[in-house]
């Protein structure tokens, strides 16, 4: 009881619960950055794989067929480890790594980390929105060249517009699937949410006083990550179950005369 108690404490820290709460910062802001990078590539890959059938342009659609099985059916902490190995560093200004509170070093692995989510968020995007491009009836193109649109007109105007009207659950449950799949960068990194509790264990007895490390403090520490990501996530799930609900259709009764 008393190590429990000792491990208690340390959630009661300042220090901790703030470096804890900078860590779900960093989760939202990295699973932010790399859905909305992962739907402008997705519905990139998305267009080239559903419209650019012939010509010279069938090339395009080969290459996002192959990004996105490719990316899609390997895991993603292997992207990671790729990255992190073969992807360039890149020198950012100090002043730059401090606006986030990191070294420069954590900062260049931190990126890469991101771009290796961004680039599997974005396959899995791909087809998410390429089923929302094939859910459009292929009359509202005949619809649209009929009133003098081109194609371009009509993907902009009238198809993707329909189309991202379309995904917005499908999305947000990705969403939903990106803020955990962040965790997979404490394993190179020690800056969103699962790195920085994985740090707090390693170093628990400087916070708890004692001078061993217990299971406790795991449990605990482990504990408050677990609401964090459920707070997180089930807030996006109510959202998701509140689009999905079906309209109640008004029915309105004429009074008799």
């Amino acid at each position: 009881m008393e190590q429990f108690m000792g491990s208690l404490k340390m959630i009661t820290n300042g220090n901790v619960l703030l470096y804890i709460l900078k860590g779900a910062g960093f989760t939202i802001g990295i699973a932010f950055f790399a859905v909305v990078l992962g739907i402008v590539i997705g519905t990139v890959l998305a267009l080239a794989r559903n419209y650019c059938t012939k010509g010279p342009l069938n090339i395009f659609r080969y290459i996002s067929i192959a990004y996105i099985e490719i990316f899609r059916n390997t895991p993603l902490m292997l992207w990671i480890f790729i990255g992190l190995v073969f992807f360039p560093s890149i020198e950012f200004p100090v002043k730059f790594a401090k606006f986030f509170g990191l070294s420069r070093t954590e900062l260049a692995v931190l990126f890469k980390a991101i771009i290796a989510l961004v680039l599997f968020t974005s396959s899995v995007i791909a087809e998410i929105v390429r089923g929302g491009l094939n859910s459009i009836a292929k009359g509202q193109f005949e619809a649209a060249y009929s009133q003098g649109f081109n194609f371009i007109q009509t993907l902009r105007l009238i198809i993707l517009p329909q189309t991202f009207r379309n995904i917005v659950p499908t999305l947000l449950s990705q969403v939903i699937t990106t803020i955990k799949d962040t965790s997979y960068i404490a394993n190179i990194a020690i800056v969103e949410l699962m790195g920085r509790t994985f740090q707090l264990i390693q170093n628990s007895k400087v916070y708890t006083g004692m001078s061993t490390q217990n299971v406790s403090d795991v449990f605990v520490l482990c504990g408050v990550a677990c609401i964090i990501y459920f707070a997180i996530n089930f807030t996006l799930s109510c959202i998701v179950r509140h689009m999905q609900k079906p309209k109640k259709r008004r029915v309105q009764v004429a009074a008799a005369n």
